[in-house]
């Protein structure tokens, strides 16, 4: 896997010109990334090469990144780079599927503009296991959701029932563009979200057909503006109410 890693590092030399330093960071990100990718082979019990990197081997390694507490731009300067390696790859016919196709690098924009602690954001998961109804069990599969993927509000909201695997643990958004990220999920975020579609959901679509993931009590799609005056409640109701804004 070595081989491949300095053939990518010698085109981006030659061909592309990248100053030591850049190519220091390819070098390292990347040296980590066949780290993680022999360990998950011999799980498997499988042969370490590019070729046997599936796309949920790269979905684990972004949650393992995530799980390691890395800043969020250095996860997506990560992926960013693994996206170019394996384009490389591929297009020297190296691998025939590229695993990271049509996946984006993390947003790096927050999802709360002012910044909040790890305890308060612990303080606002729990406010809705406070109140024992069919909306607070929806916004805790939400806020679950909200921070595990660091998706825009925009972006939760629009989810659909398709957009989310709780099996293997992605979701699938569209940004900015109607631009596709696959963004993995920590366990307790998509077993939320499960018990959500098998128990809570159907109480509030009202036998109503539709696609929407996150329903109003009317059984219509819950918009954004709805969504943040449930927040605010909850910031307020955990004293983050200052801390807290659109």
């Amino acid at each position: 896997m070595k081989e491949e890693i300095n053939s990518f590092l010698n085109y981006l030399t030659v061909e592309k010109g990248f100053s030591v330093n850049t190519l220091d960071a390819y070098r390292n990100d990347l040296q980590q990334l066949a780290s993680f990718a022999g360990e998950e082979a011999t799980k498997q019990g499988l042969i370490s090469s590019w070729e046997n990197f599936s796309r949920q081997v790269m979905l684990s390694y972004m949650l393992n990144l995530k799980e390691r507490n890395y800043a969020a731009t250095t996860i997506a300067r990560k992926v960013a780079a693994t996206r170019s390696f394996f384009g490389f790859l591929k297009s020297e016919g190296i691998i025939k599927t590229d695993p990271t196709e049509n996946m984006s690098s993390p947003s790096v924009g927050k999802s709360l503009p002012k910044p909040i602690t790890i305890s308060q954001v612990r303080q606002l998961l729990e406010q809705p296991a406070k109140l024992n109804t069919v909306e607070a069990k929806r916004d805790k599969a939400m806020l679950e959701l909200l921070y595990a993927s660091g998706m825009r509000i925009s972006e939760l909201v629009n989810l659909n029932l398709g957009d989310v695997n709780t099996d293997e643990g992605f979701v699938k958004c569209f940004g900015k563009g109607h631009k596709e990220r696959i963004v993995p999920i920590y366990e307790q975020a998509a077993r939320s979200v499960q018990e959500y579609i098998a128990e809570t959901r159907p109480k509030l679509a009202h036998k109503k057909d539709g696609v929407a993931l996150f329903l109003n009590p009317r059984g219509d799609r819950l918009t954004r503006q709805g969504f943040w005056q449930k927040l605010k409640e909850y910031a307020k109701s955990a004293g983050l109410d200052a801390k807290i804004s659109p």
